[in-house]
């Protein structure tokens, strides 16, 4: 079953995202391979650069930054490929972003 682990976090879990944390990560990243977890990632550009982006009546319309309404945004993710959902959740209280931020963890739909 495959997994999407979204990392969420506000100003202050922001603060948090430095090279130590990138090094946790890489090493958590790291510990999966060895357990023979699949899983693929990375970060993301900060929100000020992102756009959003609908389409109504025909028409694209394109707007500068995220459009929730909320304090956290998505700053990466990860995609895990893991036998049932307890182990995913094992998993992903691993990650050491959930120290810092938040997880969001789905079950992503078969193809």
């Amino acid at each position: 079953m495959r997994y999407l682990l979204l990392l969420r976090g506000d100003d202050t879990a922001d603060e948090a995202a430095g090279p130590e944390m990138a090094r946790r990560c890489h090493a958590w990243g790291a510990e999966l391979a060895r357990r023979g977890i699949p899983q693929t990632g990375t970060g993301l550009r900060p929100p000020s650069e992102a756009k959003t982006l609908r389409v109504r009546d025909g028409g694209v319309l394109l707007t500068d930054g995220p459009f929730a309404e909320t304090k956290e945004q998505i700053g990466g993710y990860v995609i895990l490929e893991c036998p049932d959902r307890e182990t995913a959740v094992e998993v992903a209280s691993r990650h050491p972003w959930a120290e810092a931020g938040t997880l969001e963890l789905r079950e992503i739909t078969p193809s």
